[in-house]
């Protein structure tokens, strides 16, 4: 028996164990006790025998997925597991038939696709002519289920590893932007999983996880006041929204979930290719609703993606050659036939997504307010010039019109201490998120020195927030503005070439501690934005290309190089 402190000490300790860490302590004193004595009972449990390493990979947009593998590493060594992570763009695919244990966390990117960190990996494993028979692996999985394919890529990676051989030792776990909870109850399956050196039966089949609610909050807010940015003679249109928030929390760099609605026309006119009135019932997720509420309201009626093209053409019997299309186009074209060809309408039709704007506004600066930048974004099908659904119904919003949304956290994209000198870069609408920020600093007296890159075409049309970053500039607020405008002269000029121009200061800023922040379109613009940095670092530096990617590397592991990039 123990004494009591003891027995108090030793209750403690279980109270706050993991399973996995349980399991590891009593295989520990399993050893001692049959090293002491030899002629002592076995063991009811078998004693742990870890692995002489896992390796853990993860593919990533946003940086979640690199969080949760560096936490699960941490969490194995801490009960004696040898754990290495590799990103999947870093990672040696030519080693997969050599792992034993293998842990993939993985997001996925825009309609189902895979983060672009992950898409070596991602077709690598697609390719035939290997097996992993040696393999054992588990998938995390991380989505959004406001979005169709939820947690898609995931599942292919889940799917093809076991198709090629490897065995399923911890089932598929799927988990939404709240994922802490599940994610660590699938890092105990794992270690529970490997301790048993493999001996914990296959799982055969990865089961399908169950969408726990987001937990999310829809809020119904009215419009104050809508205004285009763009003065006349500019081609685009970048509207300025400011919502009513009262009582709605958020911080600077976090973003709204903007659900938005088809419009009335285009629906009035799709029921009547359909040959049915407004009224027309339809079962939808295991309720009755009208058609006409159903596409209205739910259902992506607009740009649609390959897969739900081809679908239809299943539907109606045709073969089809489009890759994107609205579905008022092909009801013209391959008009079904009948109220069985609606049902099945329907049934293809995906979800209308929810689209992320990067909040512009600060809760110091702007109480009881939201503000969004919204750019209306077009494209062209068939030499048909349309507009994109989400950036067209928030241009058209007027002042009391009401608009749902919710609030998307971004725990990737904060402020630092108040102290901290800041790098802002922001061409267009990246300007969003770095007008909250320097209002906010503003508004809290912090004390870092601001630099902001912003970018457009014209500077007399195009120059967004013009009198509040002069204003900024001439408070002190702002220490510095670079900006550029593509099309004011011959030469196209963009906010990486004003970063190379002002490169030695840009470098000292680096050197003294400064968080650097990109936020903007995606490709080609972050791309060109890192490689100014790489060119910055290599010579004002005197380092090689190789040091200076290890740099920014560095900086990204410590949390000073951040991007909201889309």
């Amino acid at each position: 028996m123990l004494g009591e402190l003891k027995l108090k000490n030793f209750l403690a300790l279980v109270k706050v164990s993991s399973d996995a860490e349980l399991m590891w302590m009593n295989g520990y004193l399993s050893g001692l006790v049959s090293r002491s004595d030899t002629t002592a009972p076995a063991p009811a449990t078998p004693a742990l025998t870890h692995p002489g390493k896992i390796t853990i990979v993860y593919g990533t947009e946003t940086g979640n997925s690199k969080k949760l593998a560096t936490s699960f590493a941490t969490k194995a060594k801490k009960i004696g597991i040898n754990a290495r992570v590799v990103g999947m763009d870093q990672y040696k695919v030519a080693d997969l038939p050599k792992e034993e244990y293998f842990f993939s966390i993985v997001s996925t990117h825009g309609e189902g696709d895979p983060p672009a960190a992950a898409k070596k990996f991602y077709d690598h494993i697609h390719q035939n002519g290997f097996k992993l028979e040696k393999l054992k692996y588990g998938v995390l999985a991380l989505g959004d289920t406001s979005y169709p394919l939820f947690c898609q890529t995931g599942e292919d990676v889940d799917q093809q590893l076991s198709r090629l051989g490897a065995q399923r030792i911890v089932p598929l776990q799927k988990c939404d932007i709240d994922y802490d909870e599940d994610a660590g109850e699938w890092f105990d399956l794992a270690f529970k999983a490997v301790s048993l050196n493999g001996s914990a039966p296959q799982v055969t089949e990865a089961p399908p996880a169950v969408k726990k609610s987001s937990g999310r909050k829809i809020f119904h807010e009215q419009v104050l006041t809508s205004v285009n940015l763009n003065d006349k003679g500019s081609n685009k249109i970048t509207q300025h929204i400011e919502l009513s928030a009262d009582g709605i929390d958020y911080l600077p760099g976090d973003s709204i979930g903007v659900i938005p609605e088809n419009p009335s026309d285009v629906v009035a006119e799709i029921l009547s290719r359909l040959s049915v009135d407004s009224d027309h019932q339809v079962k939808y997720k295991n309720e009755t609703v009208s058609l006409s509420w159903l596409l209205k309201k739910k259902l992506n009626i607009f740009y649609l993606p390959e897969r739900v093209v081809t679908r239809f053409g299943n539907t109606v019997g045709t073969q089809m050659a489009d890759s994107r299309a609205d579905l008022l186009d092909l009801l013209k074209r391959h008009p079904p036939d009948g109220n069985a060809r609606v049902e099945e309408l329907v049934e293809l039709l995906e979800p209308i997504a929810p689209r992320l704007y990067s909040i512009a506004s600060s809760p110091e600066a702007h109480s009881g307010e939201i503000h969004i930048t919204v750019a209306k974004n077009n494209y062209t099908i068939d030499d048909e010039l349309k507009y994109g659904l989400t950036s067209d119904f928030l241009c058209q919003l007027a002042p009391d019109d009401e608009l749902s949304f919710y609030i998307h956290p971004n725990s990737l994209f904060r402020l630092p201490e108040p102290d901290r000198d800041i790098i802002m870069i922001g061409p267009g609408t990246g300007i969003a998120p770095f007008r909250s920020f320097i209002a906010h600093r503003d508004a809290t007296g912090a004390t870092g020195k601001n630099w902001l890159f912003f970018g457009e075409q014209h500077f007399l049309s195009d120059f967004l927030y013009q009198t509040e970053i002069q204003n900024w500039l001439e408070t002190g607020v702002l220490t510095k503005a670079s900006v550029a405008f593509s099309r004011d002269q011959q030469e196209k000029i963009y906010v990486q070439h004003k970063m190379l121009k002002e490169a030695a200061g840009l470098f000292q800023w680096l050197e003294s501690g400064a968080m650097v922040y990109v936020c903007g379109t995606k490709d080609p613009m972050s791309d060109d934005v890192e490689n100014a940095l790489v060119s910055i670092i290599s010579a004002e530096g005197n380092r090689n290309r190789e040091e200076a990617l290890q740099y920014i590397e560095q900086m990204k592991e410590d949390g000073r190089y951040m991007k909201d990039v889309y």
